[in-house]
């Protein structure tokens, strides 16, 4: 994925130049968004987002996952699959290739029956026939062909809503009020730098969550580092290294999504051992590398804390009650 151009965090000529066709975006999206969607025969959770980039919301769905499969709960995972070939509706599988079906879907399918495909009815048929009794969507939001019972609207603390613009004036994919209206709650993913919650429904909840290294990070202590990553906001991974004691010699960012070739791998080792550091990466990445190059690479992940977890299972409980906690059909806004 290109990288998002700067204009995107302001406001401007730019943005104001291209608002007509943001406003033509807008009501593509608002068009789209209306149809009715199948109503599977589970609880359908979303985990969306109105802004194009990462905003966490892969991060929230592996959360959410594991903690459904930790109460017995047979949760089935349905995405795009961007980056990948296959069209699905396709169940993944461990040696599933990332170019074929996405990083994010090897990460998933990691932690529970995962399915990609554009379709997300479709995919909901297939992991419904395959015995799922929760239906988990990474993304989806704007996508109307799978009703949800709840949705949940992913912000990234840092970069907000940027300069508040549909595309392509700013990096909204529909104004902030429309998704908003469509989901029962909010997930604030770090600190609000930007102001993004007073841009919501002053009644939608809110709950606030921060991103926490996994326990490889206490390895990296006082160690040299080359951290590289290809994800969509680099420095969220770069700098919490840093703050947890390990000596970054050198960073590398690439694009979200990156596909390594060789020459880049062989640049990236090379480099590490010259300067005498460890090559770390995040686990999005590794599951982008060839075996050989993976096995020589530190990968960190990231997971959840929540500020609120009481409150997060009560927003929850309905869905695992056969109630519907949030109306967040196509059709109709809460």
């Amino acid at each position: 994925m290109p990288r998002a151009p700067g204009f995107w965090q302001r406001d401007g000529v730019v943005p104001h130049l291209l608002a007509p066709l943001s406003a033509l975006v807008a009501a593509a999206t608002a068009r789209r968004v209306a149809r009715p969607g199948w109503h599977a025969p589970v609880p359908v959770l979303c985990c969306g987002n109105v802004t194009v980039g990462g905003a966490g919301k892969t991060t929230l769905v592996l959360d959410l996952a594991a903690r459904f499969r930790a109460g017995g709960v047979a949760v089935h995972v349905l995405l795009r699959g961007y980056g990948g070939r296959v069209r699905g509706p396709h169940r993944v599988l461990p040696d599933d290739p990332a170019a074929e079906v996405g990083d994010e879907a090897l990460l998933l399918a990691a932690v529970a029956p995962t399915w990609v495909g554009g379709d997300r009815a479709a995919s909901a048929r297939a992991a419904v026939a395959a015995g799922a009794e929760l239906l988990l969507l990474d993304d989806g939001l704007q996508n109307p062909t799978l009703a949800k019972d709840l949705s949940l609207l992913v912000i990234d603390g840092g970069t907000g809503f940027g300069n508040g613009r549909v595309l392509p004036a700013g990096p909204l994919r529909e104004p902030v009020a429309a998704g908003a209206a469509r989901c029962g709650a909010a997930v604030l993913i770090g600190e609000d730098r930007t102001g993004a919650l007073r841009h919501l429904p002053p009644r939608l909840p809110v709950l606030r969550a921060r991103l926490v290294q996994d326990a490889a990070v206490a390895g990296l202590r006082g160690r040299r580092v080359l951290a590289f990553a290809g994800i969509a906001h680099p420095d969220k991974f770069f700098t919490p290294l840093a703050a947890a004691g390990a000596e970054l010699v050198a960073t590398r960012a690439f694009p979200d999504h990156h596909s390594y070739d060789a020459a880049e791998l062989d640049r990236l080792l090379a480099e590490a051992d010259r300067l005498a550091a460890l090559p770390v990466t995040t686990p999005k990445d590794a599951v982008r590398l060839p075996g050989p190059v993976r096995a020589r690479v530190t990968v960190v992940g990231v997971g959840l804390a929540w500020e609120d977890p009481a409150a997060r299972d009560a927003l929850l409980a309905p869905l695992l009650q056969g109630g519907t906690p949030c109306s967040t059909g196509s059709a109709s806004a809460t």
